[in-house]
């Protein structure tokens, strides 16, 4: 390892960065440096530049992944290198903005009746009864689960951030019945074959893709597909939008806003301005004469 990339690593780490973050920040820059085999600090703002270009038109990355290279670069050069150069100096991909996939009631039930594993079945209840990111469902440990109070603790989510989220009836029941059938001897809830170690996100993902085949469902589902249809169903049924922001582990609460995008009850519920102009004014007989 070169000593850059260890500072590189090290200064992530003081800084808390997550696991996956790290692994991702030093492959962008690895290839970033092997595109010019060149050391990254011989390379300047023009190189960063060429080589987003690079990316968008030849290698037709997607916005998000664009950006991500980004912020690798942009971490390199300002913290670890600290170079003179500015946040603006970064420019960013504009990442167009889609409408979460929500799943009904209907289509929820075909695709959990589908999933291979009783495993595989409870952590994806999880992501879709508590909310939950699939990197926290797997990870979830059996201390975490709080019965008598009905909540669930999330340790160390998304920002590094501990959080309580839902535990219903029946998604304690689902926890219970699984765990009298593998009863998990590890501190993991959902342990791996590996000693010591939970369950791979990409395991269960690939059981997600496997169910969503086998139910025969034209929407797309994914681990945060669930996730997103957690999130609109409460707010169907009209939850506070900062609560659901908190059961999430949202910072920020114009994240959580975009859901009220795709909630069809509450835009099946809304009123068109359309209406009131076709009904008309109101007949004279139905206005009351005010009282003298």
């Amino acid at each position: 390892m070169t000593p850059l990339r260890q500072r590189f690593i090290e200064d992530m780490q003081l800084r808390n960065f997550a696991p996956t973050t790290q692994r991702s920040y030093v492959h962008y820059v690895a290839d970033f440096a092997l595109h010019y085999n060149l050391n990254p600090e011989r390379l300047d703002l023009e190189a960063i530049r060429q080589y987003q270009l690079y990316l968008i038109q030849e290698r037709k990355l997607s916005a998000q992944s664009v950006n991500t290279f980004t912020s690798a670069v942009q971490f390199l050069y300002l913290v670890t290198l600290e170079m003179p150069w500015k946040k603006e100096d970064f420019p960013r991909a504009r990442v167009p903005q889609k409408l979460p996939v929500v799943l009904s009631p209907d289509e929820l039930r075909r695709f959990f009746a589908h999933i291979p594993g009783i495993k595989n079945r409870a952590v994806l209840m999880l992501c879709y009864g508590s909310g939950l990111r699939i990197s926290e469902a797997v990870a979830v440990k059996v201390s975490d689960i709080d019965s008598p109070r009905g909540l669930l603790r999330v340790e160390l989510g998304k920002g590094a951030k501990d959080r309580y989220t839902l535990l219903s009836p029946a998604l304690l029941q689902v926890l219970r019945t699984y765990y009298r059938i593998v009863r998990p001897a590890d501190v993991w809830m959902f342990p791996s074959w590996q000693p010591d170690r939970h369950l791979s996100a990409g395991t269960v993902q690939s059981a997600c893709r496997e169910a969503w085949q086998l139910a025969g469902l034209p929407k797309r589902v994914s681990p945060h597909t669930l996730r997103h249809s957690f999130a609109t169903f409460l707010l169907d049924n009209n939850v506070d939008i900062r609560v659901i922001q908190v059961l999430l582990g949202h910072s920020r609460i114009d994240t959580t806003a975009r859901y009220t995008a795709v909630s069809p009850a509450k835009i099946a519920a809304t009123a068109s301005p359309l209406d009131q102009l076709l009904a008309g004014p109101r007949k004279r007989s139905q206005i009351k004469s005010p009282k003298r």
